[in-house]
Order: C-alpha cells, then structure tokens, then sequence
C-alpha cells in the first residue's frame, strides 16, 4: 500500500545536507541512500559527525524551489507519539492510584513492549515523560523496541551539581541516546482522598453515581484531588511551553504518560469540548500518532503493527524513513 502510494511521485532529489541532534553511527562508509526504488530518491550527504536527519524533505518539492526558509518550513513535519503507561500494580488491585508512584506489573510490561512494537518505525528524537515510575518503565519499554535501538537517558534538572554530574562526555555515546525529560506536569490527576480506595468498595461507600462524578466530569474534583480541568491547565501548559517549540524545531517526540494528563493534550490537539473529552478512551499498549505540520496537528491514529505498510503511507517523511530503516539494517 505504501509503495503503491510512492511510486506515484517520479522525483529525484539533489544532494543536499541536512542536519538535526539525532545522529547515528555510519558504518562501510555510506554517503547515500536510496529510499524508493521505483523513482524516488533521496541522496543525504553526511556530515563528518555521521549525522542525518529524521525530519525527511518533501520528495513532490522540485529543487527548482530553492532553499528559502519558507520553503523548508513547508517541506518539513514532525511527528508526536503518545503512549498510556502499561498496567501498574494498583490498576491490578482496582485502586485509584493517581500520583501514587507505583510500577507496572508483567502484564504492563508486556503492554509497554507491544506500544513500542507499534512505533519501532517511526522516528524518536525526544522523549518526554511524567515523573512517575510506571511512565517511565513503559517509555524504557517500548524504546528497546525502536529499530534505531538508542538508548534513553534520563536528563537531570534537579539543582546545577546534578547536571554536571550527569553529563556525557563520549560523542559516539551521544549519537546512541535519546534524551528523556520526565515532568511532574505530565503526571496523572490527583485523586485526592479516593487514593488507594478500592474503586468498588468506594462505589459501594459514595455511591455509584457520586463516584462517577468524581471520576469523569470535566470540573468537579475528588475530595481534596484534582478535576480533568485542573489537571489539563498543567498538562497543556507544559505542552505548549516545552514540547510544542521541540516539535517546531523539527524534533520527534514520544509521551509516554496517564489517561488523563494525555487527554487533556489531546483535548487542546483536536479542540475538543469539555464534554467530548470525558468521553475520550485511551488504551495501555495502543499508542496514538499526530503529525505536526504547518503548525498544525494531524491525528493518524494509532500504527497497526510494525509491519502495516498502511501507517507509512500517511506521510512521505514516514515511508521514506522506514525505507531508510530497511536499508541502514538490512542483512
């Protein structure tokens, strides 16, 4: 389906140099490479730092458009992955665990890896996190998937003596990690009294209507927690004033965060309302794509699997680099 979709498009572009932070280890010597076999070609020149970028240019722009900023602007996009963490502990015992830093169990282990199976195609150059365990196990998770197989390091930004104590001084190491910054702004809601209640028994206590209240209105919170809207103030905020300009930059980016801190960003995405976005479901292990363009958000859905050659028919960047993939790992 994605090369029937390509092939359409007969385009060979010039050599030219492009450049991001995501870097790779070039072996044998490689300079380019071809990307559709049938007429389409991208030939990257290499810098002597090996690095290349994921933000691929549009192969239907025709070189005769020149290099001005207008047009690299249009000729790229980037791409943000949102993933709900894997089953923790507490969602197996059926408590309300909110910020309540608790890991995941083998079945969220699993979920995790099946997320990651799910984008081991699609270009990571940031990931993005909450400050809790059972996020950050299932970010870990699903990058051991990723073909690219670089590894993510956690940035510290606690105080000055933390940054420099965690620095890596190896370039080749650098060109192997992804960067992960973890944010108490992505956590989940805070459910307040109801935190470590059996939701059933809790139910059987308030009531189940109460409960309900509680749990899915948009702006009533639990007692002493925090409502869907509260929780979204903070999440969209710390979205539009740190990931979004990564996103503008060219930079992918993976959240790996909670049901509802990944709702309200989403709610912010595709402009719901407060009503349509308590109806909202996420699923653990199913992660969801947008594509940022034109400073525009684009959801495509969840990848069906890393074989699915449909997903990579979205976008050109994205069949281009799972091509690229095949010919940098190919046997």
């Amino acid at each position: 389906m994605a090369s029937a979709a390509y092939h359409q498009a007969s385009v060979t572009l010039q050599p030219r140099c492009y450049f991001s932070s995501s870097c790779v280890n070039q072996q044998n010597g490689i300079t380019s490479i071809s990307l559709i076999p049938k007429g389409v070609k991208l030939d990257i020149a290499l810098t002597a730092r090996g690095c290349y970028s994921t933000t691929v240019p549009d192969p239907v722009l025709s070189p005769s458009s020149g290099t001005s900023s207008e047009a690299k602007k249009k000729s790229s996009n980037a791409f943000v992955k949102f993933v709900e963490h894997g089953e923790s502990m507490w969602n197996e015992k059926n408590l309300f665990t909110g910020c309540v830093d608790v890991p995941l169990t083998k079945k969220g282990v699993e979920e995790a890896i099946e997320a990651g199976k799910r984008i081991s195609n699609i270009p990571v150059d940031m990931i993005y996190t909450s400050s809790l365990i059972r996020a950050q196990m299932t970010a870990m998770l699903a990058m051991t998937e990723h073909r690219r197989k670089k590894v993510p390091i956690i940035l510290h930004d606690e105080n000055e003596q933390a940054r420099v104590w965690s620095q890596i001084f190896s370039k080749d190491t650098k060109k192997q990690c992804i960067p992960v910054v973890t944010a108490w702004q992505l956590n989940e809601r805070m459910y307040g009294e109801l935190q470590g209640l059996n939701k059933q028994e809790t139910a059987d206590r308030y009531g189940t209507e109460q409960v309900h209240v509680w749990r899915r209105s948009y702006d009533t919170p639990p007692p002493n927690g925090e409502s869907l809207e509260m929780c979204a103030e903070r999440a969209v905020a710390y979205f539009k004033e740190f990931i979004q300009p990564q996103l503008l930059s060219g930079k992918n980016v993976m959240i790996a965060a909670h049901g509802n801190s990944l709702r309200s960003i989403i709610m912010y995405l595709d402009k719901l309302t407060s009503q349509e976005v308590i109806s909202l479901e996420l699923s653990t292990g199913i992660p969801m794509l947008y594509i940022f363009k034109e400073g525009r958000f684009i959801r495509r859905g969840s990848p069906v699997a890393p074989t699915e050659a449909g997903v990579y028919a979205y976008t050109k960047s994205l069949a281009q680099y799972r091509q690229k993939l095949d010919e940098m790992f190919q046997s």
